[in-house]
């Protein structure tokens, strides 16, 4: 009876294809079992690529700042805020402390970047924006960042680095600046749109450039000499004793810069608190004469453009040599 019970079974169709299914189950479950173990395996190597590179982000000169999409958590690094003046207890994490210093004129087009990179796993996030500073100043900086994304692409976490260029960026301004305002000029006409323009690009009072009146250097006459309040004035000349230019041009020429306190050490300069003064130097390595900025208020290191100071002064030292070279010219040559 129970041969013949399994031999029913045997033959029945729907009996194998159960031992058939069962064998398939088999075989998925072992199959799922290893995915999740080879998943487990990959989430874990791709934790540990990304703390090693959030701490490479963490050592980093720039500002680093970390984005948990899901919860809406902004961290801001120590160095990020000290961009901005802040001690890290004076600004606090989260997206307030963000977002609220983005300059309101830029905040739609950094939104944009920020949503489409998030939207498109294959894209960049490189993007320029300004930042304000708790002076008040703007800061100009880089942002560049990349989305975290899980296995299928979405993204969990973004985590960016802001750089500083406000002074690149300046730089640029007072070249573009300075290079249209002189394109064309020569002689008098050089040096006056000169000084002109390189004191309204760098927003100080006046400006001056000068060269030697006597060897040994003792005495110094202005080419083109300008001011916010009366713009080109009558050239001069003037004696070194007592004045910040005479470190500019002794000594085979050196840069001079005092922020401040500029009238207390050099009395002939009341009414002004700041100084900078660049050499000119001739094809010879002879100081020729100077460019000079005075400032009644404190001036700080936006004033340290010396790659412009460089090309200016360069043609500056050729004008005056050419000037000059004319002027030895017997009466009537040309």
């Amino acid at each position: 009876m129970l041969q013949g019970l399994i031999t029913r079974l045997r033959a029945d169709p729907s009996a194998s294809r159960i031992a058939e299914l069962e064998r398939r189950c088999t075989e998925l479950r072992n199959a799922a079992l290893a995915s999740e173990a080879a998943r487990a395996g990959v989430e874990a190597e791709l934790r540990a690529a990304e703390t090693r590179y959030l701490l490479a982000l963490r050592g980093s000169q720039d500002g680093l700042w970390e984005w948990e999409l899901a919860s809406g958590v902004v961290r801001l690094s120590p160095r990020w805020k000290g961009m901005l003046g802040f001690d890290d207890d004076e600004l606090p994490d989260g997206r307030e402390g963000w977002w609220g210093r983005v300059h309101a004129d830029d905040r739609d087009a950094f939104e944009q970047a920020l949503r489409r990179h998030l939207a498109d796993p294959g894209s960049r996030f490189d993007h320029e924006l300004r930042l304000l500073h708790r002076s008040g100043r703007v800061v100009d900086v880089v942002s560049r960042g990349v989305a975290i994304r899980r296995e299928d692409g979405t993204a969990y976490r973004m985590v960016g680095l802001d750089t500083d260029v406000t002074r690149v960026k300046r730089v640029l301004r007072v070249l573009d600046s300075v290079a249209e305002g002189t394109s064309g000029a020569f002689g008098g006409r050089f040096f006056a749109r000169l000084v002109e323009h390189f004191a309204r690009a760098l927003e100080v009072d006046n400006a001056f450039i000068t060269e030697c009146a006597d060897r040994p250097v003792t005495r110094l006459r202005t080419l083109a000499y300008w001011s916010a309040r009366d713009g080109l004035r009558e050239n001069f000349e003037y004696t070194l004793d007592g004045t910040p230019c005479a470190a500019v041009v002794d000594d085979g020429g050196r840069m001079c810069f005092h922020r401040e306190g500029v009238a207390a050490m050099f009395p002939r300069e009341a009414g002004f608190e700041a100084f900078l003064g660049v050499p000119i130097i001739g094809s010879d390595g002879n100081v020729l004469g100077h460019l000079a900025f005075r400032h009644p208020t404190r001036l700080g290191d936006e004033m340290l453009v010396e790659p412009v100071y460089r090309i200016f002064v360069a043609r500056a030292a050729a004008e005056i040599e050419r000037l000059q070279a004319l002027a030895r010219l017997p009466s009537g040559a040309a």
